[in-house]
């Protein structure tokens, strides 16, 4: 069966909102490291981990040994009703790495199950319905993480078990903080949350809820400390501060443990999934103790923390830290920001190049305009696959090339993307008239 076949049969049985990625989609049938193989027998260099999922790379043994150990019991699941091990000594861990005192951890199966979870937590511990939101984010697909999705392009529906409230701070490449200091930017954030609880709330606002760097929205950096000086003005209120460290947890970002490291602050509870299971479906939430156990009704997760998840995803989190692949996101994450720079500077078809660490965005425009080129970013998308590397897509006007490779990546594999990348944007910038 060719792939053309198989899409053919995708589109009959799966929803039409389905997205998926190339003019002619490929199906991936093994891999190995950084490198995925589709059934035509073509390699490519991946630069997008399964959105930023499979975070340690493919076939890795330490992680496959500790899968298959666990299928080897018998035991593939038995609910939370149960004592798990694995599950136990994951939290353990994960509430030591999170920093935030006394905390307790729930598992789920996904980021937006996660995020479902600190919200349903957040509206009972401070036992009401008003959560704050940045602009442009995304925290998941269920009905209140859309509720509280800044972005129109993934919210489905007006519809929300809770009332948000937007605030700024996300994007700073476009808005009207755009060219602002660091320092002017926090302030002028600082003052807008102010007036947002002065103006559009009650005051007795449950959480407000930020990624760190923002990943569906195109991988936007705000500037270190805003989440901090957001943070005072929320303890004023007794506001709890939930950091989504889906995308941005386990070293990504190369400089923190977690994204909101860069804020100084120590969130009230912390979301997390993808890259902890490489590949095995698991997120989870971490908390303060009081914030967790403020739930008054029966509460359980059939799938949540499985054994076969914790197994693999203990053996990723302590491959994770053995081989300090936080460090190696630093430092090539640094190579890939300045390669992609230069590349910048010599094309007007980019616009911004911005990222820390191993998750690196590159905004598209219009040449000799801050206009979003949402064709560029699909030119560059397709001519990148043709050249043997596999990029995302995304942000608000869906122009931003998003870069998120294993953690494991190799200066050599660096190297051969920067190329890859600068040919691809070469080819959108004559094509958009440049």
């Amino acid at each position: 069966m060719t792939e053309s076949d198989l899409l053919s049969r995708h589109r009959a049985v799966l929803p039409d909102w389905l997205a998926l990625y190339y003019s002619e989609p490929i199906e991936i049938v093994r891999a190995q490291g950084r490198h995925v193989t589709d059934s035509t027998d073509r390699t490519y260099l991946d630069f997008f981990a399964g959105i930023l999922t499979n975070a340690i790379g493919y076939d890795v043994r330490e992680i496959s040994d500790a899968i298959r150990a666990q299928l080897d019991t018998g035991v593939l699941h038995t609910s939370t009703l149960y004592l798990i091990r694995k599950q136990v000594e994951l939290a353990e861990q994960i509430a030591e790495l999170s920093g935030i005192p006394d905390a307790k951890v729930f598992f789920t199966n996904s980021g937006t199950e996660a995020n479902e979870t600190a919200l349903m937590l957040a509206t009972q511990y401070r036992r009401s319905n008003q959560v704050l939101a940045l602009r442009n984010s995304y925290h998941g697909r269920a009905f209140a993480t859309v509720g509280i999705t800044g972005n129109r392009g993934w919210s489905a529906s007006a519809l929300s078990p809770v009332k948000v409230s937007y605030v700024h701070g996300g994007y700073r490449y476009r808005g009207p903080f755009a060219g602002l200091s660091d320092a002017d930017y926090i302030a002028a954030c600082v003052d807008d949350l102010r007036d947002v609880l002065r103006t559009t709330t009650s005051g007795d606002v449950a959480a407000l809820i930020a990624e760190p760097i923002q990943g569906v929205g195109g991988f936007n950096v705000p500037p270190d400390g805003l989440l901090g000086a957001f943070k005072e003005v929320l303890d004023e209120y007794g506001i709890l501060l939930i950091s989504d460290e889906v995308q941005t947890g386990w070293g990504r970002t190369g400089e923190h443990f977690w994204g909101i490291g860069a804020h100084g602050v120590t969130p009230d509870a912390l979301t997390f999934a993808k890259g902890l299971g490489n590949g095995l479906a698991i997120g989870g939430v971490v908390a303060r103790a009081d914030v967790m156990d403020s739930l008054r009704a029966n509460s359980i997760s059939t799938f949540g923390g499985n054994p076969v998840a914790t197994a693999g995803a203990k053996a990723t989190l302590d491959y994770l830290l053995d081989n300090d692949l936080q460090g190696n996101a630093a430092k090539l994450g640094d190579r890939l920001i300045a390669g992609l720079r230069d590349i910048g500077d010599r094309y007007g078809v980019v616009g911004d190049v911005r990222g820390k660490g191993l998750m690196l965005g590159i905004e598209l425009v219009e040449p000799g305009s801050a206009e979003p080129s949402p064709p560029a970013a699909g030119i560059v998308l397709e001519e990148t696959k043709a050249r043997g590397l596999l990029v995302g897509k995304g942000g608000l006007h869906n122009n931003v090339i998003r870069l998120a490779p294993p953690m494991t990546l190799t200066d050599d594999e660096a190297g051969e993307a920067l190329a890859i990348l600068g040919e691809s944007i070469a080819v959108a910038n004559e094509e958009r008239g440049a």
